[in-house]
C-alpha cells in the first residue's frame, strides 16, 4: 500500500502508514488529502473490513460467533440478527457514534427514527407484549424474540465504542419507559409508546437525586395531590440523569403522602433542566432536573400511590443486565484493539508479541472476558426460562454480582490497556483514541444502576435468604 498527499511526492509504505495512522483514518471518506493505491505486483498487506465483516482476530468475537465453535443459545435467528445487526451498525451508527462522541451533541433523531422504522426501538426492551404484531428488525418474529436476541443488539450497538453515546442513544427509553408499559394506564401508553418508539418523543427515568444514588429509599423530591385529587404539585430536583437534558417525559420516582410513587412529568409543564459536565461526552444528555411547583395530573401516576419502590426496583434487574450486556462486549473489543496492536507496534527493536509481561496481561484480559460473556449467557438464559416475577425472586442477587463482577473486569482492562498502549492510551485522538475514551467512560457501569459495593452486597444477602438454616460444618 502507498499514500501520498495531492501534488506532492510524498510515499509512505504500509508498515510507515500503520504506525502513524489507524484503518479508520486511512479509509474514512474525510480523508481527502490521501490517496490509497497498491503498488504494482505486489499483494495486500492490509485486511480493510466492509460494513459488516466479522472480525477474524482471535477472541474479537464471542465463541458462538466463531467457527467452529458451537453453542446451545443460538439458532439461526440469532445469527441472522447478529449478521444484519452488524452491518446496520457500522453503516449507520458507527459514523453517528463517532460525530457525537467527539461534538457533544445529542444523537440524530434521524438515526433514532431509522431504528424506530425497523423495529429496534421496541426490541431494546426485550420481550414482551410490547412487540404483538410488529415488523421487527431482521424479519424476527415476536414470538420468537428471546433476551438473547436483545444482548446481540447491546452488545453489536456497544461496539462502537463510545460510552456517552451508548447512554445518548435512547438509553433514557430503556429504563425510562418499562414502567410505563408495565404498570401505566391503557390512556397513558396509547399517548406515549408510540411516539417513544418511533423517535418522535424522548424519555428519561428520573430516580437520582443528590442525597439519594444507590439508596432509592433516601429520595427527597416530594408529590403533594390537590385537595381535589385531581393533581400532584411536585417539587424537588433529579441528578445524573441520562438523556434529561433532551428529554420531552421523565419517569420520576416521588415521596407522596402514601409513601412513594411514580409520576409520569411532561417537560412541557415547566420542568427546567440543565447540562451536567461528566468525564464522559455531553452526547448523553447528563442532566440536572428541576421540579418547581410541577401541576401535574393525577392520572400520570404510573401505577399505585404508595407502591413507587416495587415499580423502581421491578425495572432494575432488567437495566443491570443491559449494562452488563455493554460492559462484557466493550472489554472484548479493547482486547482486539490490543491483539492488533502488538502485532505491528515495535519496540527495542522487537515487536509487542515477544515480551512476556504484554503477553501475560493479555491472556489475562481474554481470559475474562470469556469469563464474563459465559456468565452472562448463563444468566440470560435463566431470564429465558423463568416468568417476570421468578427472576425478580430468584436473578436479582445473581444479576447484581454479575455487574459488580464484570465492572470489575473493565476496570483492569483499562488499566492494562493503558499501560499496552502508552502514551497513545491517553490521548484523544490517533491510534490510541478508543483506549482513552474507554479509561474515561467505563467507570460509568460500576455506578450506575447500583455501585459495585452496593450490588456485591445485594448479591450476598439475596444468597443468604437461601441459605438452608439446618446446614453446619
Amino acid at each position: 500500500m502507498f499514500l501520498h498527499a495531492h501534488g506532492s511526492e510524498t510515499v509512505l509504505t504500509h508498515d510507515a502508514s500503520s504506525g502513524l495512522h489507524s484503518i479508520e483514518v486511512l479509509t474514512r471518506e474525510s480523508t481527502k488529502k490521501l490517496v490509497i493505491g497498491q503498488v504494482e505486483d505486489q499483494q495486500p498487506q492490509v485486511h480493510y473490513p466492509k460494513p459488516g465483516d466479522f472480525s477474524k482476530v482471535p477472541y474479537a468475537e464471542p465463541t458462538w460467533l466463531v467457527e467452529p465453535f458451537a453453542s446451545p443459545y443460538y439458532s439461526d435467528s440469532h445469527r441472522r440478527l447478529a449478521r444484519e445487526m452488524r452491518e446496520f451498525t457500522d453503516k449507520y451508527v458507527m459514523p453517528v457514534a463517532e460525530k457525537c462522541e467527539a461534538t457533544g451533541e445529542r444523537p440524530d433523531v434521524d438515526l433514532v427514527k431509522r431504528m424506530g422504522a425497523n423495529g429496534l426501538n421496541p426490541m431494546r426492551l426485550g420481550p414482551g407484549k410490547h412487540l404483538a404484531g410488529r415488523k421487527l428488525f431482521a424479519d424476527i418474529k415476536p414470538e420468537e424474540f428471546d433476551y438473547f436476541h436483545e444482548m446481540i443488539i447491546t452488545q453489536e450497538l456497544s461496539r462502537c465504542g463510545c460510552r456517552g453515546f451508548m447512554d445518548a442513544l435512547q438509553g433514557g427509553m430503556v429504563i425510562g419507559l418499562p414502567p410505563v408499559l408495565n404498570f401505566g394506564s391503557d390512556e397513558m401508553k396509547k399517548d406515549i409508546v408510540e411516539p417513544v418508539f418511533r423517535g418522535e418523543k424522548f424519555i428519561a427515568l428520573a430516580v437520582t437525586e443528590a442525597f439519594a444514588g444507590s439508596d432509592v429509599m433516601g429520595l427527597r423530591t416530594y408529590a403533594r395531590k390537590t385537595e381535589d385529587g385531581q393533581h400532584y404539585i411536585v417539587n424537588g430536583t433529579k441528578k445524573w440523569i441520562t438523556n434529561g437534558n433532551f428529554a420531552d417525559y421523565f419517569t420520576t420516582a416521588v415521596r407522596t403522602d402514601e409513601g412513594f410513587g411514580v409520576i409520569l412529568i411532561p417537560r412541557e409543564l415547566g420542568v427546567e433542566t440543565r447540562l451536567i459536565h461528566t468525564s464522559y461526552s455531553p452526547t448523553a444528555g447528563t442532566a440536572f432536573v428541576m421540579f418547581n411547583n410541577i401541576k401535574v395530573p393525577a392520572k400520570n401516576l404510573i401505577g399505585q400511590d404508595g407502591m413507587g419502590i416495587p415499580i423502581v426496583l421491578s425495572n432494575f434487574n432488567h437495566e443491570r443486565w443491559v449494562m452488563v450486556c455493554g460492559t462484557v462486549r466493550g472489554v472484548r473489543g479493547i482486547c482486539e484493539i490490543l491483539m492488533k496492536w502488538i502485532h505491528q507496534r515495535k519496540v527495542f527493536g522487537r515487536p509487542l508479541t515477544s515480551q512476556p509481561v504484554v503477553r501475560q496481561k493479555l491472556a489475562f484480559l481474554i481470559a475474562q472476558a470469556e469469563a464474563a460473556q459465559a456468565y452472562l449467557e448463563q444468566i440470560t438464559l435463566q431470564m429465558n426460562k423463568m416468568s417476570y416475577k421468578q427472576q425478580a425472586r430468584f436473578l436479582a442477587g445473581p444479576i447484581a454480582l454479575l455487574k459488580a463482577w464484570s465492572t470489575r473486569v473493565s476496570h483492569e482492562t483499562a488499566d492494562s490497556a493503558v499501560q499496552i498502549m502508552g502514551g497513545r492510551g491517553l490521548t484523544r485522538t490517533g491510534m490510541g483514541r478508543k483506549i482513552e475514551n474507554y479509561n474515561r467512560g467505563y467507570k460509568y457501569d460500576a455506578v450506575l444502576g447500583g455501585t459495585e459495593e452496593v450490588l456485591a452486597d445485594l448479591g450476598i444477602r439475596q444468597a443468604f435468604r437461601f441459605f438452608p438454616k439446618d446446614h453446619k460444618l
